[in-house]
C-alpha cells in the first residue's frame, strides 16, 4: 500500500473538513493503519474511503465558501452605493453653496493665486537698504488681507472675458497701493533720542542752607536771656549755698549756670510737679484748658471702671432656656463638663453631657460656680395656663411602671410575657433600643401602662426620662448574675424621683440561680427587701415560664393604691412625650404619655418646638384610637417636626397661639445655641501645635428616633480625646437627606445612620462626593467602629526593640574601605537593616546604620546568636577591640484609646 501511496494527508484533510485525528481514527476503525502526521502519504482505495465517510463535511465546507463569497459582494455592493451616494451628497453641497455665495469680484483662479511681491522700495524715498526694516511684517499681513477681500476663489467661473480680468487687475494693484500708504503712515514716528541729563550751568549754594543751622547751635552760648531763665528757674531763696561736693571755695559753684544742691521744701515739690504737668499739657498757668481736660479724663475712667464692673456682673448672670443642658451650661461658665456632672452627683442627680437640667438644679448648679440664673422662657410658660383641678373632678388613673435594669437581664422579656407579645423578635442584636410605651389590661380589667427603658449604658437619658414620668419603678435584676452598674443606675435615677421600687429577681428558672445573693447585695447598698425585714417590695420570677409573675403585678398594684392616684379626664390633655421618629409614609410620630385631661383626634397640640392639629392617633399596636384618657401611651401624627424627648405637650385652644409659642421657642433655642457655641481660643491652637498631631473627626449623626440620636452623641462625645475631637457638627430624626451630605462633603464629615437609609439621589451625590455613609442598627457596632476608626487615625508610637549584641573580637583596616570589625554574636540577631549602637566600657559613642555584614565571604541578611560575622559601620571607622555593638529596631505599636 505504500508503493500507491501518492497523495499527502494534510491536503485530503483541507479538502474534506475534517481534523487529523478523527480521519486517523476512522481509518483504524476500517482496518486501515497510518501515522499520524499531516505529511503521510495515503493510497487512492483510503482516499475513497475517506471521500464516502465525509463527503457531507466537504459539500459543507464549500458552501461556507460560497455562502462567505457572496457576502463578501453584498458588502463590496453596499459600499460602493454608500461613496456613491456621498459623493452626490458633496456634489449637491458644492452647488448650494456657489448658488448662495456673494459674488465681490470674478477671476479664473481654482485655487489660491500669487498675485505677486509688493514693491515697498518703490514707495519709500529714503535709502533702499532700510526699506525692510522700515516695512514690518504685521504691514505685509495687513496688505495681504486687503488683497483677499478683492480677490475671492471661485473656480466655477472661468469663462470671463479679457477687459473684465484687467479691471479686476487695477483694482488690486489699487488697493495694494493704498495699503501700503496707510501702514507707511502709521509707522512713521518722529522722536528725538535723549543723550541725558543737560547741565545748565547753575549751581545750587548749599551754604545758605547750613547757616541757620550753625545759629542754632551757638544759640545757647551766646544767648544771655536763656541764662537768666535758667537762674530764674534753679535758684531758690531760702538760706545760704551749700557745695554740693563739701567744699565752700569750689570754682565750680563760681560758674555761671551751675549752683549748689538744696533741699526743696513739701511746698515746692508740689509746685514743681504742677507745673511740670502744665507744662506737659502745652498750657500757661493761668489756662483753664488743662483742668478741664484732667477732669473729663477722670470721669472717662470712671465711667470706664463703671463699665467694667457692670460688664463682669452681666458675665456672672447666665441667661438661659428650658433647653439648655449640661455640656452647655459648662459651655457658658467656661468649666468642664467633668465638673458640672460632678456637682449634679453631688445632689443626688446623675446626668450625661446632653441631658437637660430643669431649672431649680440649674439655679443650684450655677451657684457653686458663683453664677446667678436669668431663665427667659418665663412669658412663655406664663402664656399656657394650668388649670386648677377640683377635688371632686379627680377621678382614679391607672399606675405608670417603668421597668429599668441592666442590659440582657430580662426586661423586656417580662414585658413579653405580661403582654402575650414579642417585642425582641423586632430589635436589632435583641436589646431594646428605644423607650416601649404599652398600655396592658389584666385578667381583673385593671389597666396598668407600662415604659421598657434601655440597659445599655449609652441610654443613661433614657432611663432617667421613664423615671421622671413614673410612678412606680420594676428594677429587673437577673438570678443568675450581680448587681451591675446600669442596674445601680437605675436605682439612683429611681431613687431620685422618689417613686417606690419593686425588685422583680429574674432568671430564677436557671440552675446557677441565686436570688439570696442578689438580696444581699441589695442590702449592701441599704436597700433591704421585705423577706430581709426591710421595707422594699421585691418577687422572684421567671419571665420564661412565667412562674411569679403573677404575684409581682399584685405587689405593683397594691404599691399604686397605697399612691391614691387620680386625674381630672374633663380638661385639656397635657403629658410628656416619649420618644418621637419620621416614618416615610406617615411622617412625625410622636409616643406621648398622657398625664391629664383627654387627648382627641383634632386637637392643638404644642410640644416643646413643635406644634400640629393630630390626624389620627394609634395604640403600640396599631389600632386606631379616637380619644386618650390620662395615663394611656399613643402615638400621634400631625406634629410639623420631631419634639425632644422629654418635652410636655399641651394642647391648646387655639391653633394660631400654638404656633406663635412654637416660633417664639424655635427663636430662643437658637439664640440659645449661638451663646452656646464654643470658638477656638488662644490657648486651643497652642494646645493643638504643642501635640502636632491634632486631629478632628466630624460627624452628621440621623436616627430614627430622638432618644437614640441622644444617646449616640453622649457615647460619640465620650471617646473624645487630647489628640482627636469628635465633634457632632449635625444631629436629627429621619432618613439622610441630599442636604446632610452635602454638609459631610463641606466640612469634611462622615455620615452615620442608626436605623435609617439614605434617601432620593442622596446616596448619589454621596458617592459622587466620596462622602463615607456608615449605618448601624445596633448601638454596640456604631461605638466600637468610630473607636476604631480614631485608632487608626492616631499617630502610631514608636518604641525601640533590641534585637541582638555582638562583641567585637579584632578589627581590620583596609584602606579605601575603613575598618572592619570581626565580632561574635552573643544575644539575639544581627540584621543587615538593623540601626546600631556602638558601646564603649557602658557609655554609648555612636549610633548609626550597618554599611555592611558578612560571614565568610557572602554578604548575609542575619547572623544568629553564637557564630562570627564580619560588620563595618556606615561612615565611622573609630572602632575597638571589646566594644559591643547593639543592635536595635524601630517598630511602630499602634495607640488605642
Amino acid at each position: 500500500m505504500a508503493d500507491n501511496a501518492t497523495i499527502r494527508l494534510n491536503k485530503v484533510l483541507r479538502e474534506l473538513n475534517i481534523s487529523l485525528d478523527r480521519a486517523v481514527d476512522f481509518l483504524a476503525s476500517k482496518g486501515h493503519t497510518i501515522d499520524a502526521r499531516p505529511t503521510t502519504k495515503i493510497s487512492e482505495e483510503v482516499h475513497q474511503v475517506l471521500l464516502d465517510e465525509f463527503q457531507t463535511d466537504m459539500s459543507k465546507k464549500v458552501a461556507s465558501i460560497e455562502v462567505g463569497e457572496e457576502k463578501r459582494k453584498e458588502k463590496e455592493a453596499i459600499r460602493l452605493q454608500l461613496e456613491q451616494e456621498q459623493e452626490e451628497r458633496r456634489l449637491a453641497r458644492e452647488k448650494r453653496s456657489a448658488a448662495t455665495e456673494v459674488v465681490k469680484a470674478k477671476a479664473e483662479l481654482s485655487g489660491p493665486k500669487m498675485v505677486g511681491k509688493i514693491d515697498l522700495e518703490s514707495k519709500k524715498k529714503p535709502a533702499p537698504k532700510k526699506k525692510e526694516e522700515e516695512v514690518p511684517a504685521p504691514v505685509v499681513e495687513e496688505v495681504e488681507k486687503k488683497v483677499e477681500e478683492v480677490i475671492v476663489e471661485k473656480p466655477a467661473e472661468k469663462e470671463e472675458k479679457k477687459p473684465e480680468k484687467a479691471a479686476e487687475k487695477k483694482e488690486v494693484e489699487k488697493v495694494v497701493e493704498e495699503a501700503v500708504e496707510e501702514a507707511s503712515e502709521t509707522i512713521e514716528t518722529k522722536y528725538q533720542k535723549l543723550s541725558g541729563p543737560k547741565i545748565m550751568g547753575d549751581k545750587i549754594d548749599l551754604t545758605k542752607f547750613e547757616k541757620p543751622k550753625k545759629k542754632k547751635e551757638q544759640a545757647p552760648k551766646a544767648d544771655p536771656n536763656d541764662r537768666k531763665k535758667r537762674r530764674k528757674r534753679i535758684i531758690s531763696d531760702s538760706g545760704p549755698r551749700s557745695g554740693g561736693r563739701g567744699k565752700v571755695g569750689d570754682k565750680r559753684s563760681a560758674r555761671p549756670g551751675v549752683t549748689s544742691k538744696v533741699e526743696p521744701t513739701e511746698e515746692e515739690v508740689q509746685k514743681q510737679v504742677r507745673e511740670t504737668l502744665e507744662k506737659l499739657q502745652g498750657k500757661s498757668k493761668k489756662g483753664k484748658g488743662a483742668k478741664y481736660r484732667r477732669d473729663k479724663r477722670d470721669q472717662h475712667r470712671q465711667q470706664s471702671e463703671k463699665d467694667l464692673e457692670q460688664q463682669e456682673l452681666e458675665n456672672k448672670v447666665l441667661k438661659v432656656t428650658e433647653f439648655v443642658t449640661a455640656g452647655e451650661v459648662a459651655t457658658m461658665m467656661d468649666v468642664p463638663t467633668t465638673q458640672i456632672i460632678s456637682a449634679c452627683m453631688s445632689l443626688g442627680i446623675m446626668v450625661t453631657m446632653n441631658q437637660r437640667l430643669d431649672a431649680e438644679t440649674l439655679s443650684i448648679v450655677a451657684e457653686e460656680f458663683g453664677y446667678e440664673v436669668e431663665f427667659v422662657t418665663a412669658d412663655i410658660e406664663e402664656a399656657i395656663e394650668e388649670e386648677a383641678d377640683a377635688p371632686e373632678d379627680l377621678k382614679p388613673r391607672a399606675p405608670i411602671v417603668t421597668v429599668m435594669g441592666h442590659v440582657d437581664h430580662g426586661k423586656t422579656s417580662l414585658l413579653d410575657y405580661i403582654r402575650q407579645e414579642n417585642v425582641i423578635a423586632g430589635e436589632s442584636g435583641g436589646i431594646t433600643q428605644h423607650i416601649g410605651a404599652y398600655g396592658v389590661e389584666l385578667e381583673n380589667g385593671q389597666k396598668i401602662a407600662f415604659l421598657d427603658t434601655p440597659g445599655h449604658e449609652a441610654f443613661t437619658a433614657m432611663r432617667a426620662r421613664g423615671a421622671q414620668v413614673t410612678d412606680i419603678a420594676i428594677i429587673v435584676i437577673a438570678a443568675d448574675d450581680d448587681i451591675m452598674p446600669q442596674t445601680k443606675e437605675a436605682i439612683s435615677h429611681a431613687q431620685a424621683a422618689g417613686v417606690p421600687i419593686v425588685f422583680a429577681i429574674n432568671k430564677i428558672d436557671r440552675p446557677s440561680a441565686n436570688p439570696e445573693k442578689i438580696k444581699e447585695g441589695l442590702a449592701a447598698m441599704n436597700l433591704l427587701v421585705e423577706d430581709w425585714g426591710g421595707k422594699i417590695q421585691s418577687h422572684d420570677i421567671s419571665a420564661k415560664t412565667g412562674a411569679g409573675v403573677k404575684e409581682l403585678l399584685e405587689k405593683v398594684l397594691l404599691e399604686a393604691e397605697l399612691l391614691e392616684l387620680k386625674a381630672n379626664p374633663d380638661k385639656l390633655a397635657s403629658g410628656t412625650v416619649v420618644e418621637a421618629f419620621l416614618d416615610k409614609g406617615r411622617g412625625y410620630v410622636s409616643t406621648v404619655l398622657v398625664l391629664a385631661g383627654t387627648l382627641e383626634i383634632g386637637d392643638y397640640v404644642l410640644a416643646g418646638t413643635c406644634s400640629g392639629k393630630i390626624k389620627a392617633m394609634q395604640d403600640e399596636r396599631g389600632k386606631i384610637v379616637k380619644k386618650a384618657g390620662p395615663a394611656t401611651p399613643i402615638s400621634i401624627l400631625g406634629l410639623d417636626g420631631a419634639p425632644q424627648a422629654g418635652d410636655k405637650f399641651n394642647v391648646l385652644q387655639d391653633e394660631r397661639e400654638a404656633k406663635q409659642i412654637a416660633a417664639k421657642r424655635s427663636q430662643l433655642l437658637r439664640e440659645q445655641s449661638v451663646r452656646t457655641q464654643r470658638h477656638i481660643t488662644l490657648d486651643e491652637i497652642g494646645r493643638r501645635i504643642a501635640l502636632g498631631d491634632f486631629k478632628e473627626l466630624n460627624i452628621i449623626l440621623k436616627g430614627d428616633v430622638d432618644g437614640s440620636v441622644e444617646a449616640l452623641t453622649d457615647s460619640f462625645q465620650k471617646l473624645s480625646t487630647d489628640e482627636i475631637q469628635v465633634n457632632i457638627i449635625h444631629k436629627g430624626v429621619g432618613a439622610i437627606t441630599e442636604s446632610d451630605v452635602l454638609l459631610a462633603s463641606a466640612s469634611d464629615a462622615i455620615v452615620i445612620g442608626f436605623n435609617v437609609r439614605p434617601m432620593g439621589n442622596a446616596r448619589d451625590i454621596a458617592d459622587k462626593e466620596e462622602i463615607d455613609i456608615r449605618m448601624y442598627s445596633i448601638i454596640y457596632d456604631a461605638i466600637n467602629d468610630l473607636k476604631d476608626a480614631m485608632e487608626g487615625m492616631l499617630s502610631p508610637e514608636i518604641k525601640e526593640e533590641i534585637t541582638g549584641t555582638a562583641e567585637i573580637r579584632e578589627t581590620f583596616k583596609i584602606s579605601k574601605i575603613g575598618t572592619i570589625a570581626g565580632c561574635m554574636v552573643t544575644s539575639g540577631k544581627i540584621f543587615r537593616n538593623s540601626n546600631i549602637r556602638l558601646i564603649r566600657d557602658g557609655v554609648v559613642i555612636y549610633t548609626g546604620l550597618l554599611s555592611s555584614l558578612k560571614r565568610f565571604k557572602d554578604d548575609v541578611k542575619e547572623v544568629a546568636k553564637g557564630y562570627d560575622c564580619g560588620l563595618q559601620i556606615k561612615n565611622y571607622n573609630d572602632i575597638r577591640e571589646n566594644d559591643i555593638v547593639e543592635a536595635f529596631q524601630e517598630v511602630a505599636v499602634k495607640k488605642t484609646l
